[in-house]
C-alpha cells in the first residue's frame, strides 16, 4: 500500500498545485518582487498611433447592430481607429447590415475556413501598428482602446491580454458560474503580468504590435492563446490590462456552455503540441514555469489526477482501516461529487443554489477535458467550430 499512497499524495498535490497552490505561491512571488521593485506606469504618447479594431465573425446578424454603437462609442480618435470586420463565410445578413455604416472596412470570401485562416487572410491587409481584437458579441468600456496603447508605452510590451468579464444568465445560474471562474482567472492572469508575463491572451479582448502578428495553421483552435505565446516565447512581455475589459453574457445554458468547454479543452491540447518547446524551463525559465503550472496542468494530467484520486482514496482506506486522515479525506470527496451531482440536479430543475453550482461547474469543467481529446481527433485538420449560443 506505500505506492498506492505515494501516487495518491502525488496526485493530491498535482490537484491542489494546480487550482489553488500555484495562484498562493504567485501572489507570493509578486509581492517579494513589489518590495524591491516598484510597478512603472506609463502615460498615453502624445502623438496617438493608428490602431485597427479587428472583428472576426460569423453569422453575426442579431448583435452587429449592438456592436457597431459600441464601436463607435470608444473614446479613440475616429480618424484613427481602423473598425475592419473579416466575415468568411457568413450566409446571414451579417455583410448587408455592416455594409450600412460607411466607417467599416469589411473583408469577405464566401468560403468559411475557421476563424483563424480569416484573421491570418484579414491581417495581410493592415497597416496598423497596433491592432485590436476583439469578438462581434462582446462589448469593451469606452476607455479599452486608449488603455491598451498606453499598456504599448512599454517597449518589452508585444501583446496586451484585456480582461473578461462574464455577465450572469438569470434563466440558468449554474451556466453563469462561469463569471465566478473568470473573475479567479482574470486574478492569476494580473498576478502572472506583475511578476513577469500573462500567460496567453483570449480572443474577448487583446491587441499586438502588427508586426509580431505570425500566420497560424489554419486548424488553430485557439488562435488567440497560441498567437500571444509565440509571441511572447520571442522575448516580448503579454500585459495584462484589467482597465480595458470586454463583457461578454454567460452561455444559454450548460448544454451550450459545454460546447465552448469542450473546444477549449481541445484547443489547450493543441496548443501544448505546437508550443512544445516552451515546456523547455531550461531556455524560457520563468515564463515555462508559469506556462506549466497555469494551463499545461489544467489541459492535460490533473482532470484525470482529480479523477482517480476518488478510486485510490477507496483503496487505501480498505487497507488502511484506522487511518482517520483517508477516511476525512475520502468523506470530503464524496461530500464534494455529492454537491456537484444536486448542483446538476438544481441546473435541469430551475433550483439556485451557488454553492452547488460551482462544485458542479468544476467538475463539469474537467470532465469536458476527456471530451477535448475526442473532439480533437474527430475535428483534426478543421478550424471551424458550432458556436455556443449566449443569453
Amino acid at each position: 500500500m506505500n505506492a498506492a499512497a505515494i501516487i495518491f499524495w502525488i496526485f493530491a498535490f498535482i490537484v491542489f498545485y494546480t487550482y489553488l497552490g500555484y495562484g498562493v505561491i504567485l501572489y507570493v512571488l509578486v509581492k517579494i518582487k513589489e518590495l524591491f521593485h516598484h510597478r512603472i506606469t506609463f502615460e498615453l504618447p502624445e502623438e496617438l498611433p493608428e490602431v485597427t479594431l479587428l472583428i472576426a465573425a460569423y453569422n453575426e446578424q442579431d448583435v452587429i447592430e449592438q456592436k457597431m454603437n459600441n464601436c463607435l462609442q470608444l473614446t479613440y480618435p475616429s480618424h484613427k481607429l481602423k473598425i475592419t470586420w473579416v466575415t468568411d463565410g457568413s450566409n446571414d445578413n451579417t455583410n448587408e447590415l455592416l455594409s450600412g455604416y460607411k466607417d467599416v472596412i469589411l473583408y469577405f470570401k464566401p468560403e468559411r475556413m475557421g476563424k483563424s485562416a480569416a484573421v491570418t487572410r484579414a491581417m495581410s491587409f493592415v497597416t496598423s501598428p497596433i491592432v485590436v481584437f476583439t469578438d462581434a458579441n462582446t462589448m469593451l468600456n469606452k476607455e479599452s482602446v486608449l488603455e491598451i496603447v498606453r499598456m504599448f508605452e512599454n517597449k518589452k510590451v508585444g501583446c496586451v491580454a484585456g480582461e473578461k468579464r462574464v455577465v450572469g444568465n438569470k434563466a440558468d445560474e449554474a451556466s453563469s458560474t462561469e463569471g465566478i471562474y473568470w473573475k479567479y482567472e482574470s486574478k492569476l492572469k494580473e498576478l502572472d503580468y506583475r511578476l513577469y508575463s500573462a500567460v496567453g491572451a483570449a480572443g474577448e479582448l487583446f491587441a499586438l504590435r502588427r508586426e509580431l502578428f505570425e500566420p497560424l495553421p489554419d486548424d488553430t483552435l485557439l488562435d488567440d492563446f497560441v498567437l500571444s505565446m509565440k509571441i511572447a516565447m520571442n522575448g516580448h512581455v503579454i500585459a495584462y490590462c484589467k482597465d480595458a475589459y470586454a463583457i461578454e453574457e454567460a452561455s444559454a445554458g450548460m448544454k451550450e456552455e459545454g460546447k465552448r468547454k469542450v473546444r477549449i479543452a481541445a484547443g489547450g491540447l493543441q496548443s501544448i503540441i505546437r508550443l512544445k518547446p516552451l515546456l523547455n524551463i531550461f531556455r524560457y525559465g520563468t515564463l515555462s514555469w508559469q506556462y506549466t503550472s497555469h494551463r499545461v496542468l489544467r489541459w492535460s494530467v490533473t482532470p484525470l489526477f482529480l479523477f482517480l484520486l476518488f478510486p485510490l482514496n477507496i483503496i487505501l482506506c480498505i487497507f488502511e482501516p484506522h487511518s482517520v486522515l483517508y477516511f476525512t479525506i475520502f468523506a470530503l470527496q464524496v461530500l464534494f461529487y455529492l454537491s456537484a451531482l444536486l448542483g446538476y440536479y438544481g441546473a435541469l430543475k430551475g433550483i439556485k443554489s451557488k454553492l452547488l453550482y460551482i462544485s458542479y461547474y468544476f467538475v463539469f469543467m474537467n470532465i469536458n477535458v476527456f471530451k477535448g481529446i475526442g473532439y480533437l481527433c474527430k475535428n483534426k485538420g478543421r478550424g471551424t467550430w458550432e458556436k455556443a449560443k449566449r443569453n
